[in-house]
């Protein structure tokens, strides 16, 4: 039996895919060879497969150098639950345990080791692992490695230096997130030679997008998580008392919420990551603290309560949802102000000039996509240098975002900026505009104007959002650190004199009631008897799961009880057939689920 042929034969036999995933068989085959390998590989997409498969086929220890204590507990116990003998050594690992664990593996044992960059950097555990047989080296996230790169750990500068002393062994490197340029960086750092590269599809097709100004936003989130009770999902904050807040005000309101942030001692943060991660329909509060640990795949939602740092930190952030592959949302509230205060951040930063450049361009493509009127997904992948045809599911594309010719309001706004200054913000010059009463405005002459009174036809939350637009297009800064204010840019200065125009979206109108924020999409097919035999089979992996202490879905996915609900298998050899179901699960789990759906059935 040639490798890949073996490889296939474990795939399904232990992990219960009757296939690989798309990339995935490409990267199995050149790991066998036993050649370098970085692979760029979007989240959700089996990244983790691709190294542990290849361990299953070999004699020696896969050792797998991963940034998360959270993150390599969750990816043992999962193939523990496989069958599969891997084991991880942290500061959590007590002295019993790690000498069991030493025992595996000077016995050949144990298949995978998973540590922390830090842990392999220690010379007494390189030592004793270059005492024995190390097939291969996987390093998970690989772009932490990169210093402009938004999860960079200093850490994982060592692992090269720590291979060395290891013995020669090759390296495999994934991670989700890198451009041509860290590519590049990760090659050179991490390889001693020039490994093969392999960059699939940026797309998560499974995951849609929409996108919201500020406007009450309380509300805006109450309307989202009102219509989405029961369902896993992730409420970034970008502060600590913003998850606080809003955790303690939903869970009044019904919802089961945890809250996760570095200021949170050590003890409770795991004890919160551990039930999002166990309990179905928790919904986790954070910061961006709360992120690369999170392995759960029935996350159906992730919301972003304020603007993110960057397209790339987006991109990370929402591919958390629907790791199984099914329907989830991506929902992110944005305002002027938290695009003044991630430019003023950039600006306060000790870089040099080139890195500052380069952090503010970073943030003009996630305000660009902030603001968009063409499909969210083309631009969201054309950051990563991927062309798309319109999704057809994100917000515009569903015709939720409209556009017209904006030029004469925007050359308005803009001459209300030069015309007073350029030194005033937006309640002003929005005041000025609608030509409101004002003392301020009398005071400083500015009811006398030309620009005082020509936008009364609109109303101040209008040009509200003329001037945040006109702020994520660029053609407005900041006109000051300490006071704020607006001034115009070059491309502010060509829209006013006509040389460029400009495209300005319509605000949806405010929603009233309960009305949801963006329509929520279904599971195909889904029936009222196939949702019945569902929530029954949720029920039995509930009870299962933690009589066992186990996360829900190291039972079983979501994808694969769904599948169980469709396809309604009566016995062992038709259970067989359902995605996700191997050996394993069939003999620790099988003939329960068999009767639980016969139940339902009848």
């Amino acid at each position: 039996m040639t490798n890949l042929a073996a490889a296939r034969k474990a795939l399904k036999t232990i992990f219960g895919f009757d296939d690989f995933r798309p990339g995935q068989e490409e990267i199995v085959e050149a790991i066998l060879s036993g050649a370098p390998v970085l692979a760029v590989m979007p989240t959700g997409s089996g990244k983790s497969l691709c190294y542990q498969l290849p361990a299953l086929l070999d004699d020696g220890l896969t050792l797998v150098v991963s940034p998360l204590i959270a993150l390599m507990r969750d990816q043992v116990g999962q193939l523990r639950e496989l069958g599969v003998a891997a084991a991880t050594l942290n500061s959590l690992t007590g002295e019993d345990e790690a000498t069991q664990i030493w025992r595996d593996i000077r016995g050949g044992a144990l298949k995978l080791l998973y540590v922390s960059p830090e842990r392999l950097a220690l010379d007494g555990l390189t030592e004793a692992l270059s005492r024995i047989s190390v097939s291969r080296i996987a390093v998970d996230e690989a772009h932490c490695i990169c210093e402009w790169g938004h999860d960079f750990r200093p850490e994982y500068r060592l692992i090269r230096n720590s291979v060395e002393k290891i013995g020669p062994a090759p390296i495999v490197a994934f991670t989700a997130t890198a451009d041509d340029a860290m590519r590049a960086e990760i090659a050179e750092r991490l390889f001693d030679r020039p490994p093969q590269i392999f960059v699939h599809s940026f797309d998560r097709p499974n995951i849609s997008l929409a996108f919201a100004a500020k406007d009450q936003p309380r509300k805006q989130l109450q309307r989202f998580l009102s219509s989405r009770r029961g369902k896993s999902g992730i409420v970034y904050c970008a502060s600590r008392a913003g998850t606080e807040r809003l955790a303690d005000f939903f869970a009044e309101q019904g919802f089961e919420t945890v809250v996760y942030h570095a200021g949170l001692d050590q003890a409770r943060r795991n004890a919160n990551q551990d039930r999002f991660l166990r309990e179905d329909g928790v919904i986790a509060f954070a910061t961006v603290a709360f992120g690369m640990g999170v392995n759960k795949p029935d996350v159906r939602f992730v919301v972003h309560a304020d603007m993110p740092s960057s397209i790339e930190s987006y991109y990370q952030e929402i591919g958390r949802a629907g790791r199984d592959g099914l329907p989830a949302e991506a929902f992110t509230l944005y305002g002027l102000e938290d695009m003044a205060l991630r430019r003023r951040q950039i600006d306060e930063k000790d870089l040099a000039e080139e890195r500052r450049r380069f952090e503010h361009q970073r943030f003009s493509a996630l305000a660009a996509l902030c603001e968009a009127a063409a499909c969210r997904r083309q631009i969201l992948l054309a950051h990563f240098n991927e062309d798309a045809p319109p999704c057809g599911s994100c917000d515009v594309c569903r015709g939720e975002i409209h556009t017209r010719d904006g030029t004469l309001e925007a050359q308005k706004a803009l001459a209300a900026v030069y015309r007073t200054g350029q030194r005033f913000g937006l309640n002003y010059l929005s005041d000025l505009l609608i030509g409101a009463d004002s003392d301020a405005l009398r005071r400083n002459g500015h009811d006398a104007l030309k620009t005082f009174g020509v936008g009364a036809d609109r109303g101040k939350q209008d040009w509200a959002s003329t001037f945040r637009q006109l702020f994520a297009a660029g053609a407005l800064r900041a006109a000051s650190a300490e006071h704020g204010g607006f001034a115009l840019t070059e491309k502010g200065e060509a829209i006013l004199r006509g040389r460029e125009t400009f495209l300005l979206r319509a605000d949806p109108p405010r929603e009233k009631g309960s009305g949801r924020t963006q329509r929520q999409p279904s599971r195909a097919g889904e029936g009222a008897g196939e949702n019945r035999i569902f929530e029954a089979l949720r029920e039995v992996r509930r009870d299962i799961a933690k009589e066992q202490g186990l996360a829900a879905y190291m039972v079983f996915a979501d994808r694969t009880l769904l599948e169980m609900a469709e396809q309604r298998p009566a016995t062992l050899d038709e259970l067989r057939g359902v995605h996700g179901v191997g050996e394993r699960k069939i003999a620790l789990y099988g003939e329960v689920f068999l009767e639980a759906i016969a139940r339902a059935c009848g």
